[in-house]
């Protein structure tokens, strides 16, 4: 399944997938240590279908091939993205900043349409908990001599479309499939002397949670070893 789909987004839960056949292997004397922190750094990176698949290819478990989980779905199962697509709500449809900054972060919902304005100013616009009004928000940022930053979780495709005049629009995350269910984010807009930047990251508890995790892991291996 993964060789068709090499270029597929990979979620949080295919990444913990591959890190639990590692921990298997490394309980079961396949992997010394210093190569299980290796791999399992490699699968807290990667991105994709392809970039996983190396990472357990050698290990028994994978001749199995069983697909990702992220495109396994049970009859009648909602996707996980299925609770945060609250279609016919309106949602937060503006931020506004002038010489000052706004912030839109945590749990909220953000409109089909949103406008972010910034006048030598900053404005912050965090994705990773929030709820989308439909299955595609557009998100509009008209830049003077400032900049808008836009987080977005694991999973969700990304389309920039912005102009910038003597300042910039950040595509690195533009055009990368995302999980089916996923919402996708159009950003489009000016930037006159400024800058719209979008990166992509983890939620803060689930990050925390696997630095938790790799930590114990680190801490059970040098236990063996001792």
């Amino acid at each position: 399944m993964t060789e068709d789909l090499p270029e597929l987004r990979a979620s949080d839960t295919d990444r913990e997938r591959v890190a639990e056949i590692l921990r298997d292997a490394l309980a079961e004397g396949r992997l010394a240590m210093e190569e299980f922190d290796e791999r399992l750094d490699a699968t807290y990176k990667a991105r994709t279908y392809g970039e996983l698949e190396p990472i357990t290819a050698d290990l028994p478990v994978a001749a199995a091939g069983p697909a990702p989980l992220s495109l396994r779905k049970e009859s009648g199962a909602p996707t996980p993205w299925a609770e945060r697509i609250v279609s016919g709500t309106e949602g937060s449809a503006v931020g506004l900043s002038l010489m000052g900054g706004f912030q839109r972060k945590g749990r909220w919902t953000i409109g089909r349409r949103f406008t972010a304005a910034c006048l030598m100013g900053g404005g912050q616009i965090d994705l990773r908990e929030a709820n989308f009004a439909g299955p595609e928000v557009v998100i509009s940022c008209w830049v003077l001599m400032g900049g808008v930053n836009i987080v977005v979780p694991p999973g969700v495709e990304v389309d920039v479309r912005g102009l910038g005049v003597m300042g910039g629009f950040d595509a690195r995350e533009d055009g990368a499939p995302g999980e089916p269910g996923a919402p996708r984010v159009v950003v489009r807009g000016l930037a006159l002397m400024g800058g719209v930047s979008v990166e992509r990251k983890l939620p803060r508890a689930e990050r925390r949670r696997l630095k938790e995790e790799r930590r114990r892991l680190k801490d059970d291996g040098r236990k063996e070893l001792d």
